[in-house]
């Protein structure tokens, strides 16, 4: 974008969803799209308690001055005790205060910046801001902060809910959809996809949301995804593309490629990189599995029970202090010279660091995506949503991890995964191959990539 006047009437007006981690991939996406336009306005609207969290990492010294934030209700009603609702609960709430949740919000950023909105941006999530902008008149950007194999399921959700009920099995393949989902299967669909007839009566308003975006989403603008076209089947890509205005790749937005040098290792509060610096060069099992679930006690205990029957592989577990209660009574100790465990790692760090030789992972977004980036090989034991599409496409599409026997933790299956990539001559492949996917992501996340050039496509539609 070329000089102060092109964008110095511009008022972007950003809607994040602000559960799991949808708001700071956004919020990055924004902070690019802010430098590029500097003399913009941008108002970025998220709850109370999101906008503390952005504002308290590591992130919120890199915001650019033309960014405000704005803050947004929940949508729950005051005095309400969710504890005893189930947790998509939240959720709707938020989704159900809709089109006047964000008008109000809207109109109280207009009032400070004495600025009409001129575009919008928005997580895929929060549908209503289409019905905002297309009152303002205005172009509408959607950002969807996960795979875009989930996105494209999301698309024929009609169709699979129709094969499923003319008794499709859990294990026949997706390739109805089109080639790019031939290694796919019914069962890796998330759990709002495959409804039964009495589900669909009670569908919740994130349900009905992620059920909509075949039908939203061709009204957008351009739609953004946190994600790299190359780690996509081509045929999943050239479907999605033909049914949208315009489909950007914005690469990993939660990181920086390629990565920057590590600091030194004795500014890492936990331990966690001076204990890394004394193990062999891919050697190290390193355990995280996310914030959002945690594994039952049974699965925690064979977890434990495998790594400590692994005499020779060392290990790294990030684990929450409330949870070391229920790992078996002196495992602790008895591993103390060969294992670490802390409440929290640094994570990205971590994967990048040579020592790491597997990734157990529930396949989050942003462990899969700091997994590729490093070139480390994944075990995956996903829990809900589209971890389970992740664990396919780390197994049996890029060929870089396994998905754990059974979808569960017991001690057996986790040794012989273990066993397979650290020992075999199956885990080489996989290292060989994961080492490739890196390069090809930092590739098109440098200056020349096919990253660069689409995000200013975008600069161009906010300008």
């Amino acid at each position: 974008m070329d000089g102060a006047g092109s964008d110095r009437n511009r008022h972007v007006a950003v809607f994040a969803f602000p559960y799991g981690t949808h708001a700071a991939p956004l919020l990055n996406l924004v902070v690019k799209l802010a430098r590029a336009a500097p003399h913009s306005t941008v108002s970025f609207f998220t709850t109370q308690q999101s906008k503390h969290s952005l504002l308290s990492s590591k992130f919120s010294n890199t915001i650019p001055q033309n960014i405000k934030f704005f803050a947004v209700s929940d949508g729950i009603p005051a005095g309400l005790d969710l504890a005893h609702h189930h947790p998509s609960r939240r959720l709707d709430f938020f989704l159900e205060a809709g089109p006047q949740n964000l008008k109000q919000a809207v109109s109280l950023a207009v009032s400070e910046t004495k600025m009409r909105v001129t575009c919008v941006i928005s997580d895929a999530f929060v549908t209503s801001s289409l019905v905002l902008a297309q009152e303002y008149g205005v172009p509408w950007i959607a950002l969807w902060t996960s795979y875009t194999c989930s996105l494209s399921a999301h698309f024929y959700t009609q169709l699979i809910r129709e094969k499923h009920r003319l008794g499709s099995d859990e294990n026949g393949s997706l390739a109805f959809i089109n080639p790019g989902f031939s290694k796919f299967r019914t069962q890796d669909l998330p759990e709002t996809i495959i409804l039964t007839d009495g589900e669909k009566e009670e569908e919740s308003a994130f349900s009905k949301m992620l059920a909509s975006m075949g039908r939203v989403l061709p009204e957008a603008q351009a739609v953004v995804v946190n994600f790299y076209e190359e780690l996509d089947p081509p045929e999943m890509v050239e479907d999605l593309r033909s049914k949208m205005k315009a489909l950007v790749y914005a690469g990993f937005l939660n990181l920086s490629l390629p990565l920057p040098p590590p600091p030194p290792a004795n500014t890492d509060e936990t331990g966690s990189l001076l204990w890394l610096d004394q193990q062999s060069a891919k050697s190290l099992v390193y355990i995280s599995l996310g914030t959002v679930v945690s594994p039952p006690p049974h699965e925690l205990a064979a977890v434990a029970e495998a790594l400590e029957e692994l005499e020779d592989v060392p290990f790294l577990w990030s684990l929450k202090d409330h949870s070391k209660a229920l790992l078996p009574k002196g495992f602790l100790e008895r591993t103390s010279r060969k294992g670490k465990v802390v409440p929290w790692a640094p994570q990205t760090l971590v994967l990048a660091h040579e020592s790491v030789g597997v990734f157990v992972t529930h396949g989050g977004c942003n462990s899969v995506s700091e997994s590729l980036s490093s070139g480390v090989p994944m075990i995956c034991r996903p829990y809900f949503g589209d971890q389970l599409m992740a664990a396919r496409m780390v197994e049996d599409v890029w060929e870089v991890g396994v998905k754990i026997e059974g979808g569960l933790f017991t001690k057996n299956a986790l040794i012989r995964s273990l066993e397979v990539v650290l020992k075999q001559k199956e885990g080489k492949v996989m290292r060989k191959k994961a080492e490739k996917l890196k390069n090809l992501v930092i590739e098109a996340a440098g200056q020349n990539g096919k990253t660069a050039k689409e995000l200013k496509s975008l600069v161009e539609i906010i300008s």
